[in-house]
């Protein structure tokens, strides 16, 4: 009894086992809801199951901050709230590309579930992974928090004079092309099925991947480009790899669900792109101001991100009213 009280009180990157093993339980629950439960069958998920389904994620991540709020302090329950909010705005040029990436592979909407679900168990791996290494490159070398300050800035400055319409051509993206060329990609989708066996060209029969499997692919990629943007955002915010794994999934989680809502009106919040630029230079420049004024207290920096977000979203939705959805890229042949 007493090397198991010891098992979960030890330490594991800075945080006791035993609220890592807390965090992994509330995740496979939700996940194991949502999957067993909610959406045993294939279905067409609808704006409102879709509204639904993101309030519950997103009230079980504000509870878990205020969890950690209780057993890490009022310090941290802010950064994990500011990294919760970070992650999910700048997650919303991701659900664009998601939403192209299900047209141009003409994914149904009823399928369209399982591909994010099946990402999102991706995504929790690599995230652990890029956050593991950041930790460690952090903790050997400390000046690399200016690299990711500098990048973030730079960032945000060329998103600021990116124009609104600026969107990837799908037809002509470069892995596509090279996936298609490098696997056996079957024509059409076989239901629910990643995986088929048929015959190729000389008669074998031999295991395909379906456009389903392809578009999974697509979007594990997408999100380790967004990736490369969120992690060290956070990371500016707190070095704790504990909170910024936590906030990270958590706001991942409540994004996936929120997808099929956000993907019919992702045309409203066509500006937001420059409110999240100015929370990435705001971000960045903080790393540089630590000399100067010292540490920026998380209240402030939770009471920014959340005021620009507002702001870009009320701009958003100002300067769109009246406007159509954006026609995405036609549905590959």
């Amino acid at each position: 009894m007493e090397a198991l009280q010891l098992f979960f009180m030890a330490e594991f990157l800075g945080t006791a086992t035993w609220l890592w093993l807390m965090f992994i339980g509330v995740v496979i629950a939700l996940l194991s809801f949502d999957l067993g439960v909610l959406h045993r069958d294939n279905h067409e998920i609808g704006v409102k199951e879709s509204l639904w389904l993101s309030a519950g994620y997103i009230s079980a991540g504000l509870l878990f901050g205020l969890w950690v709020w209780l057993h890490k302090g009022g310090d941290a329950g802010m950064d994990f709230y500011t990294g919760f909010l970070i992650e999910k705005s700048l997650s919303m040029d991701n659900v664009f590309i998601m939403a192209m990436i299900f047209t141009f592979l003409a994914i149904p909407r009823q399928y369209q579930h399982k591909v994010l679900f099946w990402g999102i168990m991706g995504v929790i791996v690599l995230r652990a992974i890029m956050i593991s290494l950041g930790a460690a490159l952090i903790h050997e070398y400390s000046w690399i928090l200016y690299v990711f300050g500098a990048f973030l800035a730079i960032t945000g400055v060329k998103m600021l004079f990116s124009k609104v319409d600026d969107h990837p051509d799908l037809s002509k993206n470069f892995l596509i092309t090279w996936l298609r060329k490098h696997l056996r990609v079957t024509e059409g989708l076989h239901q629910e099925r990643f995986f088929v066996r048929q015959a190729d060209a000389s008669g074998r029969n031999v295991l395909w991947i379906t456009p389903l499997f392809l578009a999974l692919i697509l979007i594990e990629c997408a999100d380790l480009v967004f990736a490369i943007d969120s992690v060290p955002a956070i990371f500016a915010i707190t070095q704790d790899p504990f909170i910024v794994y936590t906030s990270n999934i958590f706001a991942i989680l409540g994004l996936r669900a929120l997808y099929f809502a956000l993907a019919a009106l992702i045309h409203r919040f066509a500006y937001l792109k420059y409110a999240l630029a100015l929370i990435l230079v705001f971000v960045g420049a903080k790393i540089f101001l630590v000399g100067v004024i010292g540490k920026t207290p998380p209240v402030i920096s939770l009471s920014v991100t959340l005021g620009l977000l507002i702001g870009g979203v009320l701009f958003s939705l100002y300067k769109t009213r009246g406007q159509g959805p954006v026609v995405a890229d036609q549905p590959s042949k």
